[in-house]
């Protein structure tokens, strides 16, 4: 009995401190985005005095010439490509590095540890793109996302890798299967669960991405929906209502995501971490 007290006791805990740290904040967000610009300036958990949602969210769309809405198909464009490239290319060095290991394989890997432990270096990246000619252009920003979001990728891929059993690869190339044709046939099929949790979990990565747009590819023409937060709010006065409609139209798409999708992202690490 005490166990079963203490155990439902940590779970009220759990949830009662998951409900402080996520549910606040996002009822403070959607009670400043239905008020008006007046009463939303306090900034305080007040009931609304007047409901002006239509308003406030056709002036949020509008402004800037339908800005947020070209943000959104550059976002969108910059998410799906980004991720499409990373997971090809995580998955093809993951399963190279774990079916061939070897003193070139470990500093491989090497590399691929500091990229999570090192931190990402801007001026030496803008230098870099200025270079080949793709700096504030979409393209260089898809390369920044995917070199950044690689490392992770590769590490869940490669433990995932390692509990597919060599017979197979042996089996495929008896049957005349060999090269690409043995990855993407054979083994990329296998992958479909940790695939799943890095196409979502990169996705609501990239998708709300503030610091690389802003370094990389300065420009309204260029925004993403992250930098549209700047349309309301200057040097000597922000639109608290504006301002938080725009977090909320911005922040569906990734919460959706999750809420529908938690299980198979949640299975696809466990599963990785498990056969690794």
């Amino acid at each position: 009995m005490r166990t079963t007290a203490r155990r439902i006791g940590a779970e009220t805990l759990a949830l009662a401190v998951a409900a402080a740290v996520f549910l606040v904040p996002f009822s403070f967000m959607l009670l400043t985005a239905v008020k008006d610009e007046k009463q939303a300036a306090d900034l305080d958990f007040a009931w609304p005095t007047s409901w002006p949602v239509v308003r406030n969210l056709v002036e949020v769309i509008s402004a800037r010439d339908y800005l947020l809405l070209t943000a959104y198909v550059n976002s969108t464009i910059l998410t799906v490509t980004s991720v499409a490239l990373l997971v090809v290319f995580a998955s093809m060095a993951a399963f190279v590095l774990q079916r061939r290991p070897g003193r070139v394989a470990g500093v491989v890997n090497l590399l691929v540890l500091s990229g999570l432990i090192i931190p990402p270096a801007v001026v030496p990246t803008i230098w870099v793109l200025q270079g080949i000619g793709l700096f504030k252009t979409l393209p260089g920003l898809i390369l920044v996302e995917v070199a950044y979001s690689l490392s992770f990728a590769m590490l869940l891929y490669r433990a995932f890798i390692a509990a597919i059993p060599r017979e197979l690869d042996e089996a495929a190339m008896i049957d005349g299967c060999t090269g690409m044709a043995l990855f993407f046939r054979v083994i990329f099929p296998l992958m479909r669960p940790v695939t799943i949790t890095v196409i979502l979990t990169t996705s609501v990565a990239v998708f709300n991405d503030f610091v690389n747009p802003l370094y990389f590819l300065p420009g309204d023409d260029n925004a993403t929906v992250q930098l549209t937060l700047y349309n309301f709010q200057s040097q000597y006065s922000t639109q608290w209502n504006l301002l938080f409609m725009d977090i909320v139209l911005i922040t569906i798409p990734p919460l959706l995501a999750f809420v529908f999708f938690n299980r198979k992202i949640v299975a696809g690490m466990t599963a990785g971490a498990i056969k690794g």
